[in-house]
């Protein structure tokens, strides 16, 4: 049983459910290619992901508001590492106070511009692994 929803896409309603293993999406998400089949990658330019797959028609672009999980993820992803990075600073530099803050304020500033594709290919392979990627029922889209 197919669904269709809106803009033509195909919706996977119950029918035969393929293996989604962990290991194999994470290893996509790390390399920035599709989580459905890893044949493309999700980035069509810097800071700009592709709406759909241009090998399987994976939609990676759903509705409106399904880009907060990746934003969730970048920040989520950013609190940890400069967390880290002042846990391991402390013993390092204990006395030199504005050089740890200096530290940390270019990574609050770098990192979450150097890990936005990432954010947004492990916010897909979750997805992937969570409900599977829908397929976009249109075949000769040369726009994606």
């Amino acid at each position: 049983m197919v669904c269709y929803g809106a803009l033509g896409v195909h919706l996977p309603v119950g029918s035969s459910k393929e293996k989604r293993a962990i290991r194999p999406i994470l290893l996509r998400s790390l390399k920035l290619l599709c989580p459905a089949c890893g044949q493309s990658s999700i980035v069509q330019r810097p800071f700009k992901i592709k709406d759909r797959c241009s090998s399987c028609r994976a939609v990676f672009k759903r509705e409106e508001g399904f880009f907060v999980g990746a934003i969730l993820a970048n920040v989520v992803t950013t609190e940890l590492v400069i967390l880290l990075i002042y846990l391991v600073s402390l013993p390092i530099f204990n006395t030199y106070d504005q050089l740890i803050l200096a530290i940390l304020f270019v990574v609050a500033i770098v990192f979450p511009v150097a890990f936005y594709h990432h954010s947004w290919s492990f916010w897909l392979g979750f997805d992937h692994l969570v409900e599977s990627l829908p397929r976009d029922s249109k075949s000769n889209d040369r726009w994606s």
